[in-house]
């Protein structure tokens, strides 16, 4: 893992969770580190497990620099599409920062230039960079955290358990009770013969 891409430089770490999700908003974070910052655990929110991210969620808020969390609604997700929200959802994360970076680091090979501001898409970023790394973390938590409060309203969907993703579970569910405010439309809830039928009255 490396702690800086340009050195002397103030670098803001940005990526998203929930692309994949049928349910829900889209997060992400933009995280500005330390100097030569290092942590042992540090990387990839996916590789870790749920105690780890938590541990390093309370490690990352206290010793970063600056950071902050924003989403993207689903509506906001049907409207642009959920590569362009992710994006708007790091642009707003990035426009929360009490500081301007000089220079932005992205995970994946997709985004739009924010102010102007140079930037660096890096496939597999997270786990290559530690402010990368540290927004996953961000952004992962943050979103997990949002759906377990709203499975206490939608608690046959379990989205404490799937957080909207696509498990078998959460298709039963949505051909049993249908889809809620929370889903995308936009995306292929259930087998397309069934689809065309589930927002006749949403």
């Amino acid at each position: 893992m490396l702690s800086y891409h340009t050195k002397h430089l103030t670098e803001a770490g940005c990526d998203e969770a929930g692309r994949g999700c049928l349910a829900g908003p889209v997060f992400a974070a933009a995280v500005i580190l330390p100097p030569d910052y290092h942590h042992p655990l540090l990387t990839d929110s996916k590789q870790l497990d749920k105690d780890t991210r938590d541990q390093l969620r309370k490690t990352i808020e206290a010793e970063a620099l600056h950071f902050a969390v924003a989403h993207c609604t689903p509506q906001e997700i049907d409207k642009i599409n959920i590569l362009w929200a992710s994006v708007r959802a790091m642009h707003k994360a990035l426009a929360m920062l009490s500081v301007q970076p000089d220079q932005i680091l992205v995970d994946g090979n997709h985004f739009k230039a924010f102010r102007h501001i140079p930037h660096h898409c890096i496939i597999k970023g997270d786990a290559t960079y530690f402010s990368i790394a540290a927004a996953s973390i961000l952004a992962k938590t943050y979103r997990d955290e949002y759906m377990e409060q709203l499975h206490l309203d939608f608690p046959q969907y379990h989205w404490h358990e799937n957080k909207g993703y696509p498990t078998p579970a959460h298709r039963k569910a949505i051909e049993a009770f249908g889809p809620t405010i929370h889903h995308r439309k936009s995306f292929r809830l259930l087998p397309e013969s069934t689809q065309t039928l589930l927002f006749d009255d949403y």
